[in-house]
């Protein structure tokens, strides 16, 4: 199983009837799950159960669902108000008329303003079950769109991620096999060190001076580091290798990463372990910059 970027984008168009529709759906990062609906008036049911759908396919992220709509435009039609008509006959039907008046003719009566009505036949489109059905068959389509594409974009990640892990691989057996960890390197820099204070006025006691530099060794010591860094890396590679929802995991375990390599620059007895610290951390914010986008 692969990981998953909690970022992506799908879109899902269609037309049923005289309706042209298009959902459009946007994930980001985020700590939790987040889905916001935007649908047209009448379809707040059907944006609400496209809302449930992405909720339970996905695990983490924010997300925006928007469904854009328009209605083809069509002829008018004409419809008579019969009520109408009817009561305008009556009234004229009533009227004694001049001989010089000639009667009311049929154009004459369908040009009295109500008798004649436009028909825009304004159907909510949530009661247009066609419309309803075509809409749910494309948010189906539109989860599975976005589903691919965050998978996409996760095995792209996943590559970013494991050479990552291996930098800080190296880098923890740069700092394992530096010199300067060894007691004898430690003993040639405190003697050079007191040798300049004491000006070569006095004899230094080869027997203290070993034992001073074994206990500042032992307290600079880092071995607990290096071997918790490469069981997380060894970890955050079984993450990877597992797939999934693991992006909470890889976050608990770059912060890890994280204080260990701060302890490790804390106890550096020397500037090229100091630098390769620097290094390793730089390489770990990365990771955990990475690792933010994981779902």
């Amino acid at each position: 199983m692969s990981i998953a970027s909690m970022t992506g984008f799908a879109r899902e168009a269609g037309v049923t009837g005289p309706y042209q529709w298009a959902w459009e759906l946007k994930t980001v990062n985020g700590r939790g799950l987040e889905v916001r609906v935007r649908t047209p008036s009448g379809l707040d049911a059907v944006g609400e159960e496209a809302r449930g759908l992405i909720l339970k396919a996905l695990t983490r992220g924010q997300g925006q669902l928007n469904l854009s709509m328009s209605r083809a435009s069509t002829a008018p039609r004409l419809r008579v108000n019969q009520e109408v008509l009817q009561s305008l006959l009556s009234a004229v039907g009533g009227l004694s008329l001049p001989d010089n008046v000639k009667p009311a003719s049929l154009d004459g009566l369908l040009a009295v303003r109500g008798v004649v009505e436009l028909d825009e036949d304004a159907v909510d489109p949530g009661q247009d079950e066609a419309l309803t059905e075509a809409l749910k068959g494309g948010i189906t389509h539109l989860i599975q769109a976005l589903k691919a594409a965050r998978l996409n974009e996760g095995q792209a990640l996943a590559s970013v991620l494991n050479r990552q892990l291996d930098a800080i691989a190296g880098l923890v057996s740069d700092a394992e096999a530096c010199p300067a960890r060894q007691p004898d390197a430690i003993r040639a820099r405190l003697e050079a060190q007191i040798a300049e204070l004491l000006d070569g006025k006095a004899a230094l006691d080869p027997a203290r001076l070993h034992q001073e530099a074994v206990l500042i060794a032992a307290r600079a010591d880092i071995r607990e580091e290096i071997d918790r860094l490469r069981a997380h890396v060894d970890s955050a590679r079984g993450l990877l290798e597992e797939g999934g929802p693991v992006g909470r995991r890889l976050d608990f375990l770059a912060q890890e990463f994280g204080r260990e390599a701060n302890t490790l620059c804390a106890k550096a007895n020397d500037v090229s372990l100091s630098r390769i610290g620097l290094e390793l951390k730089a390489v770990i914010e990365q990771f955990r910059e990475q690792v933010q986008n994981v779902e």
